[in-house]
C-alpha cells in the first residue's frame, strides 16, 4: 500500500452545518423532526435537514397540482419559461463554490470534481431553455380536402423527481430543467445522504422568479416521502435515478395509477480493449472510468474485456496508473478520489473483493480499506482483479466502488457475447484503430450508450439512459425533454362538408 498515492488531510476549516428546509408553494417550511448527515471523509456533521412525513409530502404534491392547473407555468410561452431557466443557469455559475463545497462535505467526492459537476450543470439548464423555445408538433395537410390534422405536445403534468446521492446536483439538472422547459410542475426528493445542494437549487429557483408551487422540495427518506411521491394519484409521472432494486419498487408503486415512470438505474459497464488499440490512451481511460467518483457512478467502467494477446501488458499499465491516482482528502484540490459514501457500503465493496479471491480471482492491486492520515476510515484502495470468470458475482453485479475486474477474449464475437451477457445495459466502450470493428460493436452492443476510443464523454444534446435492467426512458437531449410531454392529436374539419350520419326520411 505504501506505493499508492495518498493525500493526507489538509486540515481545512469546515463551515457550520447547513440547515435545510422543505420548499412548498414558494415558502420554506421546517419539520418537527430533523436528520443529520455526517461527512464520509471527516466524520463530522455537515448538514441538518427537515425530515419530511406523509403530511408535508401531501402538501407539496397539492401545491404542484394547483400550480399546474392554474396554468401560470404550464401554459406560459416557451420564451417565458426559457427566460427563467437562463437566469437559473447564471445563478448556478455565480454560486459554484458554495454549492460544490457542501456537495463535497456530504458526498465525499473531491472538491475539484464537485466544482466541475455544479458548473457543468449550468449548460444543461441553458440547453433545456433552448428546447422550451423550439419545441413543436406536426401538421398533416394530406388527409383530404376537408380535413386538417395537427399533433401537439402538452406537458405531462405533475412530475415526482427522485435523485441519488452520487451526483446530486448534476442528476437533478438532468431532470428538473427539462421538466420545467416542458411546462410541468414538480416535487423533488433528494437522497437523505446529500440533500443540501437540492435545497440550494431551490434558493436559486426562487431568486430567478420561478412561480410559487412550480418546484417543490421535500427532504427525507424513501419511506414515506418517496413511496407517496411514486403512488399518489395527483402525480402524473415519476422520474428516478438510483439502484435497480429501488427502481423496481417504484415501478410497482406507480402501477396502481398507471402513471408514467422513467428510470435510470444500475450498470455493469464494459470496455473492450482490442489488440490494435492505442493502449496508452485506453489504459488512462479505463483508470479514469473505474476510479472517477470512487467508482460510485452508474457509468463506471467496472469491467474490462481485453484481448488475450495484450491482457498482461494492459493490466500492468492500468495497475501502474492506478498507483498514481491521488486518493485522499476531498478538500484538497489535487485529490482525484475521495471517500466511500458510508461505512456500510465500504464493507459491501470489501465483501465482493474477498468473495472473488476466494473463488480463484487474482488480486493485482488493492483489495482493502485505505487509511488516510487525519480523516475517517471510509476510503478504499484502488483495486484491480484478474483471472475473473463471467459467472462470478463481482463480474455481474454492481460493486459501486473503485474495483476493476478483468476478463479476456479471443474473437470479437466472444467479446460482444461477454458484453451482452449481463442483466444491465447502460453503456459500453470499445478501443480499436479499426473503424469497422468499432461500428460493428456499436451496432451489436445491447446498451444505451456506446463510446468508441473514449469513455464517459457527454453532451446536453445527446440522450442518456439504458436498456434491460439499467432502466427505461431517456434523460437530456431532445428525447429526454420529450419524456415530459404527452402527444395530443387534433382532427379538424374545414367547412361544413361532413355527410350526416342520420339521414332525413323522405
Amino acid at each position: 500500500m505504501t506505493d499508492l498515492t495518498i493525500k493526507a488531510s489538509i486540515n481545512a476549516e469546515l463551515p457550520a452545518p447547513f440547515h435545510g428546509r422543505h420548499l412548498i408553494a414558494g415558502e420554506w417550511v421546517g419539520s418537527a423532526e430533523t436528520f443529520e448527515r455526517q461527512s464520509p471523509s471527516h466524520g463530522t456533521v455537515v448538514s441538518v435537514s427537515a425530515k419530511g412525513d406523509k403530511a408535508v409530502t401531501e402538501q407539496a404534491i397539492s401545491a404542484a397540482r394547483k400550480a399546474f392547473d392554474a396554468g401560470n407555468w404550464s401554459r406560459a410561452s416557451g420564451k417565458e419559461r426559457a427566460t427563467v431557466l437562463l437566469k437559473v443557469a447564471d445563478l448556478i455559475e455565480a454560486n459554484i463554490d458554495r454549492i460544490a463545497l457542501q456537495e463535497t462535505l456530504e458526498s465525499g467526492k473531491p472538491i475539484s470534481q464537485s466544482r466541475g459537476e455544479v458548473g457543468g450543470a449550468a449548460d444543461l439548464w441553458r440547453y433545456a431553455a433552448s428546447l422550451a423555445r423550439t419545441s413543436h408538433g406536426d401538421s398533416h395537410n394530406t388527409l383530404g380536402a376537408d380535413m386538417l390534422g395537427v399533433v401537439v405536445k402538452d406537458p405531462i403534468g405533475v412530475v415526482s423527481i427522485i435523485t441519488p446521492w452520487n451526483f446530486p446536483f448534476w442528476i437533478l439538472s438532468q431532470k428538473l430543467p427539462f421538466a420545467l422547459a416542458a411546462g410541468c410542475t414538480v416535487v423533488v426528493k433528494p437522497s437523505e445522504m446529500t440533500p443540501s445542494s437540492t435545497v440550494m437549487m431551490g434558493e436559486l429557483l426562487v431568486e430567478a422568479g420561478l412561480p410559487a408551487g412550480v418546484c417543490n422540495i421535500v427532504l427525507g427518506h424513501g419511506d414515506p416521502v418517496g413511496s407517496l411521491m411514486s403512488s399518489h394519484r395527483d402525480v402524473d409521472m415519476v422520474t428516478f435515478t438510483g439502484s435497480t432494486a429501488v427502481g423496481k419498487i417504484i415501478t410497482q408503486s406507480a402501477s396502481g395509477t398507471l402513471k408514467k415512470v422513467a428510470l435510470e438505474l444500475g450498470g455493469k459497464n464494459p470496455q473492450v480493449i482490442c489488440a490494435d488499440a492505442d493502449l496508452e490512451s485506453a489504459a488512462d481511460a479505463v483508470t479514469f472510468g473505474v476510479h472517477f467518483n470512487v467508482g460510485q457512478c452508474c457509468n463506471s467502467s467496472s469491467r474490462i474485456i481485453v484481448h488475450e494477446d495484450i491482457a498482461d501488458q494492459f493490466v500492468a499499465r492500468v495497475v501502474a496508473l492506478s498507483r498514481k491516482v491521488k486518493f485522499g482528502d476531498p478538500m484538497d484540490p489535487d485529490t482525484q478520489v475521495g471517500a466511500i459514501v458510508t461505512a456500510e457500503h465500504n464493507a459491501k465493496i470489501a465483501g465482493y473483493v474477498q468473495a472473488a479471491i476466494a473463488d480463484g480471482a487474482k488480486l493485482e492491486l488493492g483489495g482493502a480499506a485505505l487509511p488516510v492520515t487525519g480523516l475517517s476510515e471510509q476510503f478504499y484502495q484502488p483495486t484491480v482483479i484478474s483471472n475473473v470468470s463471467p459467472d462470478m458475482a463481482i463480474a455481474r453485479e454492481e460493486v459501486f466502488g473503485p474495483v476493476l475486474v478483468v476478463l479476456t477474449y479471443q474473437t470479437l464475437d466472444e467479446a460482444i457475447a461477454l458484453v451482452n451477457d449481463s442483466d444491465y445495459g447502460l453503456s459500453a466502450g470499445i478501443w480499436s484503430e479499426n473503424v469497422h470493428t468499432c461500428l460493428e460493436f456499436a451496432r451489436r452492443a445491447e446498451v444505451g450508450t456506446v463510446w468508441t476510443n473514449t469513455w464517459m464523454d457527454g453532451f446536453p444534446e445527446l440522450a442518456f439512459g439504458g436498456v434491460k435492467q439499467s432502466g427505461q426512458g431517456r434523460e437530456i437531449g431532445r428525447f429526454g425533454y420529450e419524456e415530459f410531454l404527452e402527444v395530443k392529436s387534433l382532427v379538424m374539419r374545414i367547412g361544413r362538408s361532413r355527410t350526416p350520419w342520420v339521414q332525413e326520411v323522405a
